[in-house]
């Protein structure tokens, strides 16, 4: 009993006393730099709510931000448990790390592997950003038909089995793929490929939305402004995700801000030509998500390519992705916000053209660079990068969903007629747009089914000259008072002051 009780005690020393050695000296610019990051980097997960919502329908328009921002707490609880530490412990093997840093033990004390000149805590806080944006991008397939508390689960459990395993095998130095001499610099594997690859799994388990609420087959967005305030958002924040990533205020990181802003602009021009071509329509929507597409593309080349090359990335990016919105269609699968042709198909392009684009000269010759450098043996590397965290993301992921799918009270899918009612209404119990709701309540009780604004029959007035004159008359239920003082919407008012207090 004595040791077990020494043994917390001397625990909750090392946690709760432990300071770093006065001899370490971080470098404040770096460590101020990293921080602003995060920040720009957190910005991007509300976005990418904003995106998703202003897509779906207004039925579970807030559902969708709801669970991006849950992301980050669900993903931050796991961060510091022990997703850091098997993300990127110093001592792990090539596949995975271990538990030396659980509950983040150590880390404070400790200077970063990769930047020395930064704290390890400011690192873990940057890459907690990037773990939690990742599962906030995959189940955006789900949309319109996820129950809330198995996503929740699954958010935790699929950031621990398939984006640690894949960030390890990338960024950490002793990772099989950074060992390979795999070139990724922000993420286009353990974030957007393991994103894309995960929602295609969670499209095929759920399958498709009830076709009976769409008879048209045509989903389209609800809200073109919160697509766009979204964009603006993830735009805005992809500088701090790409620029971030090289750790410290240099030339690296200001030529990976350039060619991610040059790529996703030429991204959502090409889209939208290329959407004008068949429709004859400058969209808007095509814009977004062609910008998007573009910054997904240059995502693992931005800190080794110059701008002309990342007019290539943002050209064929949004053409493959747009290319890739058919293969639902094809595949009979119903990918909801079209995760995968966007995030899984761009960073596929983008890790292959790393390949070939890269360049020793943009990253001080610290790599071999790619084919242009004549180093081809680099496409085999993105390739065999490509394929694993491919194979890896989908086949845990659905191997997650089916396992979930078996368990009682963790069905993935909600019923017809919460589903009909809409995600917000039957997982949340409020509606993103509850004064457009009570509107409709007030407009139906002064006006019940069937009854029509003005009188089937209107009387008509004569003129003098011997004309008439037609004068609709406005039909009013009696006691409504033009709709303020009917009894039955003041009795509805009443109770909604009464529940606010």
């Amino acid at each position: 009993m004595e040791e077990s009780e020494n043994m917390t005690t001397s625990f909750l020393e090392n946690v709760t006393t432990s300071v770093p050695p006065m001899s370490r000296m971080d470098d404040h610019g770096d460590t101020g730099f990293v921080l602003a990051s995060t920040a720009l980097v957190f910005m991007m997960i509300p976005g990418v709510g904003y995106f998703y919502s202003g897509m779906a329908t207004s039925k579970s328009a807030l559902s969708l931000i709801m669970l991006s921002c849950w992301s980050i707490a669900v993903v931050s609880v796991q961060w510091f448990l022990f997703g850091y530490s098997l993300t990127f412990s110093k001592t792990g093997n090539f596949f995975i790390g271990n538990f030396d840093h659980i509950f983040l033990l150590g880390v404070f004390e400790d200077s970063n592997v990769i930047n020395p000149k930064i704290p390890d805590i400011a690192f873990c806080l940057y890459q907690g950003m990037f773990a939690a944006i990742t599962p906030a991008l995959a189940i955006g397939s789900a949309a319109e038909r996820g129950r809330f508390l198995p996503t929740t689960i699954f958010i935790f459990v699929w950031t621990t089995l398939v984006y640690d395993f894949l960030a390890c095998w990338t960024w950490n130095p002793n990772g099989w793929g950074a060992q390979m001499g795999g070139l990724d610099f922000a993420g286009g594997t353990p974030v957007h490929i393991s994103a894309g690859a995960a929602a295609l799994a969670y499209a095929v388990i759920l399958g498709e939305r009830d076709p009976t609420l769409t008879p048209s087959g045509v989903h389209k967005p609800h809200n073109m402004s919160k697509v766009f305030m979204g964009t603006a958002f993830i735009w805005f924040g992809w500088f701090g995700f790409n620029g971030g990533s090289a750790l410290q205020p240099n030339v690296q990181a200001v030529m990976a801000a350039f060619v991610t802003n040059l790529s996703a602009c030429v991204g959502g021009i090409t889209w939208v030509l290329l959407d004008y071509r068949l429709e004859k329509k400058y969209s808007a929507l095509g814009f977004c998500v062609g910008a998007v597409a573009g910054l997904v593309t240059i995502t693992p080349a931005c800190g080794y390519v110059g701008p002309a090359s990342s007019i290539v990335f943002g050209i064929l990016g949004s053409a493959g992705c747009n290319v890739a919105l058919n293969f639902k269609h094809f595949l009979k699968y119903d990918d909801a916000l079209d995760v995968f042709a966007v995030h899984g198909v761009g960073a596929i392009i983008g890790n292959i053209l790393t390949g070939i684009f890269a360049q020793k000269v943009y990253a001080f010759n610290t790599i071999e660079g790619g084919w242009l450098d004549g180093h081809w043996m680099q496409i085999v590397h993105q390739i065999a990068d490509t394929v694993a965290g491919l194979g890896w993301s989908f086949c845990v992921t659905f191997a997650i969903l089916w396992i979930m799918n078996k368990i009682p009270g963790l069905s993935l899918r909600v019923d017809q007629e919460s589903e009909r009612i809409g995600i917000d209404k039957s997982e949340l119990g409020i509606s993103c747009y509850e004064h457009v709701d009570a509107a409709k309540r007030r407009r139906s009780s002064i006006f019940p089914m069937g009854t029509s604004l003005f009188t089937p029959t209107m009387p008509t007035t004569p003129t003098k000259h011997g004309m008439t004159l037609t004068i609709p008359t406005l039909n009013v239920p009696n006691g409504s008072g033009g709709g303020y003082d009917n009894p039955q919407v003041v009795k509805e008012e009443e109770e909604e002051e009464e529940h606010k207090m």
